[in-house]
């Protein structure tokens, strides 16, 4: 639709240049309400109406008999006040979207798109909120890519923050182990330090003395000293591997790890220190309470500086974040070495390190950054863009993009089908929000895990002839597919109270809804085949015939036909709709809306009873069509494809 919409419009504007003076670009071309009204409608009009000092509609009266000649539409009328509703050619715009199935209308925009998202720091296991992160950044990757830009993906590791510390200091002065005793431990290593996080965040708070103590280990880890570095370095990288194992499950991956340890060991903050204070982006504060600190200026009146570095000479963490943005643009005339990490489904993931590496790819050096971080974090992404115009970079800080979104939270219910107690406060509660340092929150793991075990007993009930490796196969790929849809259906600013029976029902608004749909439409070519040996290969021929009789089908299947058809080809639109609004949710309604129109529709034109071959072959092309854009949907929302349920 995207392809035949930007034809029309050439086509409007250059048919009607020698009357009116119409941009191809500021022609609007929307949907009717309804499609016996038509399938498009013009509304140039009513903008034109303002400079010829005229009524729209007396306008459109003229426009209209030069439109006639307009190709791919077999019809054009005046409706309503000024409106020029346009009817299509159906036959010759189903063709052409068949013919076109290969190839996309959408095109590369950017030289190099960065994409930042995951982020959990290492120091124990990944919870349910994050899994959010990561389907929305996953999901615009996927799309990006999709649209044909060069997408790099990108998981920021802070290997050197208080939360590893604080873990360090877990090991060390409450369990008294060292590295050796450490690498014994047998049991799920990031579910261990889940634990001892939460032992440890009590324990601070109840004896603030060793707050010191807690500070010397952070200096120690940043400074590289041993044992405590050691120590750090071994948590990080074990909780790392847990970490992209979770996500594996989800069909999330990456091509950089970046490590605030690297940008700390080479030295980029003090580059980006310097370029500020050169730019004078930053400056001394003498006065106040911010004496002796670097500060940033602010344009706001609830704080008019930001501190950058503190008095005693250490880095804030929105700092290093400039350091690090700066970098992603190529900015800081300084770059990692990089190293590889581990090997997922035959493709390197890469890690960052201050040691020279021989043969290494390059990253970084973006022309559009976007940043996927909670809303909580939108003051310091502010500071982070303001710290790029500082140095006088206005294009990188138009195109740095906080990509933002509420969290997930807790039912009671959730934590009751995790066995996972709640207290008598809590129970009254609608929700409760996710706490690590409490111990409050689903383990990611955990919640996979049951989703699975849920959905296997319904595969098991209804495929018991499988063999059990398939069926727990399938089970997985339902699971995945629940907790993908249920963190895409939700519009971003919407926090998500998540429940078990409503991601996994299959009949609702769900993941296995979409996911049976598809297997409803593959289950019809394949009985195609078992009945009467036709092949998908045969699907070709049919379309190259270019044999679409649409005048055998009934006027009531025409129209449900039609409907069908133009619903579907909008889903280039949907894409691009999704990627600059950064709502998924549009992905997530139109793929879901679309499986609701197809069983609506093959429930009255069922393909495998039909006796006439030219209305069935209608059919299969229609449902054909139907299971591309299907597929493809649930591709861009990293939903598997299973072939039974």
């Amino acid at each position: 639709m995207l392809k035949f919409k930007a034809q029309l419009k050439e086509e409007i504007a250059k048919t009607l240049k020698g009357k009116y003076s119409i941009d191809p670009s500021e022609l609007e071309i929307n949907y009717t309400p309804q499609i016996s009204m038509g399938d498009l409608a013009l509304t140039f009009p009513f903008q034109l109406a303002k400079k010829l000092k005229s009524q729209p509609r007396t306008i459109a009266q003229e426009v209209i008999p030069l439109l006639h000649a307009l190709k791919g539409i077999q019809k054009v009328e005046v409706a309503g006040a000024g409106y020029i509703n346009l009817f299509m050619d159906r036959k010759a715009f189903f063709s052409a979207r068949l013919h076109s199935l290969s190839k996309t209308s959408l095109s590369q925009q950017e030289k190099k798109i960065i994409i930042e998202h995951t982020n959990i720091n290492p120091n124990k296991a990944a919870h349910i909120g994050h899994l959010r992160n990561a389907c929305l950044g996953d999901s615009l990757g996927r799309c990006l890519k999709y649209k044909g830009e060069n997408v790099e993906i990108q998981n920021y590791i802070d290997d050197t923050g208080v939360q590893v510390a604080d873990v360090v200091f877990g090991f060390m002065d409450l369990e008294k182990k060292g590295i050796a005793e450490i690498r014994e431990i047998k049991e799920k290593f990031d579910f261990y330090c889940w634990d001892l996080y939460t032992q440890v965040s009590s324990y601070l708070e109840k004896n603030p003395q060793v707050q010191k103590r807690r500070s010397e280990i952070l200096k120690k880890i940043e400074i590289e000293e041993n044992p405590e570095y050691e120590i750090a370095n071994y948590i990080s990288r074990q909780i790392i591997k847990a970490h992209l194992s979770t996500m594996r499950r989800i069909n999330v991956s990456y091509d950089l790890l970046p490590c605030e340890s690297s940008i700390l060991q080479l030295h980029f903050w003090e580059k980006a220190f310097s370029l500020l204070k050169e730019k004078k982006g930053v400056y001394l504060s003498t006065t106040g309470e911010n004496e002796g600190c670097w500060v940033m200026g602010l344009e706001n009146d609830t704080e008019k500086e930001k501190i950058i570095v503190r008095s005693d000479g250490t880095v804030t963490y929105v700092g290093k974040d400039i350091a690090y943005q700066l970098w992603k643009f190529g900015l800081l005339e300084r770059d990692f070495h990089y190293e590889p990490f581990i090997e997922e489904d035959g493709r390197t993931i890469w890690i960052t390190t201050a040691q020279p590496k021989p043969d290494s790819p390059r990253f970084g050096k973006g022309s559009r950054v976007y940043n996927v971080i909670d809303q909580r974090q939108s003051y310091l992404q502010k500071i982070v863009v303001q710290g790029l115009r500082a140095l006088n970079y206005m294009a990188q800080a138009e195109k740095s993009i906080h990509f933002s979104y509420e969290m997930v939270a807790l039912s009671p219910k959730s934590l009751r089908e995790l066995s996972l107690e709640v207290s008598e406060e809590d129970k009254e509660k609608n929700f409760l929000e996710v706490s690590g340092r409490k111990g409050l929150g689903i383990k990611a793991d955990d919640l996979l895990d049951r989703l699975e075990e849920k959905a296997l007993t319904e595969v098991e009930k209804r495929n018991p002839e499988l063999s059990s490796d398939r069926q727990t196969g399938i089970a997985h790929d339902i699971a995945c597919g629940a907790l993908r849809y249920f963190m895409l259906k939700f519009t971003r600013n919407s926090l998500i109270v998540f429940d078990f029976e409503d991601a996994l029902n299959f009949e609702g608004e769900t993941g296995p809804y979409l996911q049976y749909t598809l297997v409803r439409i593959n289950s019809i070519f394949r009985k195609l085949e078992e009945r009467e040996g036709f092949e998908e290969e045969d699907i070709q021929p049919l379309i190259s015939s270019g044999k679409l009789p649409l005048d055998l089908l009934t006027e009531a299947e025409q129209a449900d036909f039609w409907e069908l058809v133009l619903y579907a080809s909008q889903f280039e639109e949907e894409i691009l709709h999704s990627i600059y609004s950064l709502e998924f949710s549009h992905l997530a309604k139109f793929s879901f809306n679309l499986c609701q129109k197809f069983n609506t529709y093959y429930h009255i034109y069922p393909v495998l009873a039909e006796k006439n071959r030219e209305v069935k072959n209608i059919r299969i092309l229609t449902i054909h069509y139907v299971k591309e854009v299907l597929g493809r949907a649930l591709s861009l929302m990293g939903i598997p494809r299973p072939e039974r349920m």
